[in-house]
């Protein structure tokens, strides 16, 4: 190894050292949202050291084809050292600003989000389902006035012809008069219902 190779073997690893500080401030700061929850924690935290052992000897394998010395360590540690006295309080402050200008831009896509797109679908909706209930109701009273148009004739026979029709006869048809009872008091409900929901 040439003494240029080392030169730079020993900048990477200062500048890992230090890359390692910043990757475990910011992992730290995350951490929060999972601190409660055991497995996952562990999980994150073994997922997040093997990643940055990798990330770093990535860098190794760049500078020196991957071969380890003591000195590399040392470089290491002297970078996460320099870190830790003279950045640490710097990046805190430069993280907390990065997210609170993040959570700034958050709240304003969600308003924009919730403004621009939820509240009229949800004004269209409620105005289509209206519509909706309305020609329902309108159709329905149609029909019943249809109904009653085409009965009356029929009605008006039956009040004429009824002393004429047997008494066996009338009894069948008051049999069956619960029945329809219960079919128009189904239909007047769900109809109530349709209009409840609307408003």
């Amino acid at each position: 190894m040439t003494l240029s190779v080392q030169f730079t073997t020993m900048a990477v690893m200062v500048l890992s050292g230090i890359y390692l500080g910043l990757a475990q401030d910011t992992f730290r700061r995350f951490s929060v949202h999972w601190k409660n929850r055991t497995v996952i924690s562990y999980l994150l935290e073994i997922g997040f050291w093997l990643l940055q052992t990798l990330i770093v000897f990535y860098f190794l394998f760049l500078v020196n084809s991957g071969e380890i010395r003591l000195y590399i360590f040392l470089a290491c540690l002297l970078g996460f050292s320099f870190y830790q006295a003279l950045l640490k309080t710097v990046y805190r402050n430069v993280l907390e600003g990065v997210i609170s200008v993040l959570r700034t831009i958050f709240r304003f896509i969600k308003q924009v989000y919730l403004i621009f797109i939820v509240t009229p679908l949800k004004w269209i909706f409620f105005l289509l389902s209206g519509i909706i209930v309305f020609i329902i109701n309108l159709v329905v009273k149609l029909l019943a006035i249809i109904l009653k148009i085409i009965l009356f004739p029929f009605l008006m026979i039956g009040r004429i012809l009824k002393p004429l029709i047997p008494e066996n006869f009338i009894k069948f048809f008051h049999k069956l008069h619960p029945i329809y009872s219960t079919i128009r008091n189904i239909l007047k409900k769900g109809l109530e219902y349709a209009t409840f929901k609307r408003r």
